[in-house]
């Protein structure tokens, strides 16, 4: 699934939340979206996804306006993890994955079984009976994972995916997108930790842009030796890297300023 913004522009309140975006994701390609709190990433996913209205410019995914098409249609498309999933309801986990399957036309038990496969993938298969409202945190985020992997669409989008995990979960969470990546789905991520894309099995095809005050200032791919500079410029900190002797990967790490 192809996805292309052009000249994308959201405003609230007469301000300015994205500004004049151009952006585009081919089919099979995973693009890391980074930036300071409030530079639109999290507005940027929302508007992809159809949540919100661009005042300019078009969100196009495949051929395709995200304004034209329904919810359903939508779902066939595109599937969103946001950062927080608020959950309030006794559901079971089994219920809020199944849920996500909504646009399929399907009998209940192959939703199930759909849905029980998704969370064996993310590790969580003994939970599946489970009140949400009795998990932990980082469990909640691994259902609401288990979750986008049930409606298989051909486009992710995810909000920071390894919130609230330990590092081990967060390790296992970017292994698996670099599963689902070399399946062929397209992947677009935020996240506040680049050193985490180490874990993706192949970082050096990376995209990254980077956003600050709702404009991409940069992109690159992971590999770029220009990276430590522009993430240092995007965040106002001083980035170096060192050499992982071990893989020969590299690890970047913010100095201050003062």
């Amino acid at each position: 699934m192809s996805l292309r913004l052009e000249g994308v522009g959201v405003s609230r309140r007469g301000r300015a939340l994205l500004d004049a975006v151009d952006l585009e994701v081919g089919p099979g390609e995973l693009l890391a979206l980074v930036g300071p709190n409030g530079a639109g990433k999290t507005t940027l996913l929302r508007t992809i996804v159809g949540l919100l209205e661009p005042q300019r410019g078009r969100v196009l995914l495949g051929d395709a306006d995200v304004s034209t098409l329904s919810a359903r249609a939508r779902a066939a498309k595109v599937a969103w993890l946001p950062q927080h999933m608020a959950q309030t309801e006794e559901l079971s986990a089994l219920d809020i994955v199944v849920a996500a399957r909504f646009r399929f036309d399907e009998p209940f038990r192959v939703a199930a079984a759909q849905s029980i496969k998704a969370l064996a993938r993310v590790g969580l298969e003994n939970v599946a009976e489970r009140s949400v409202l009795t998990l932990s945190g980082g469990e909640r985020q691994r259902v609401a994972l288990a979750g986008l992997l049930a409606q298989a669409a051909p486009l992710l989008l995810l909000d920071e995916p390894a919130n609230h995990l330990d590092p081990a979960q967060q390790i296992d969470v970017y292994r698996l997108l670099g599963e689902l990546w070399r399946e062929g789905l397209s992947i677009v991520c935020v996240t506040h930790d680049v050193n985490l894309l180490r874990h993706l099995a192949a970082p050096e095809r990376v995209r990254l842009a980077g956003m600050a005050n709702g404009q991409l200032r940069f992109q690159t791919n992971f590999a770029d030796g220009n990276l430590p500079s522009e993430l240092g410029q995007l965040f106002g900190v001083r980035m170096n890297s060192l050499q992982n002797a071990q893989d020969g990967s590299r690890l970047l790490f913010a100095e201050s300023l003062a």
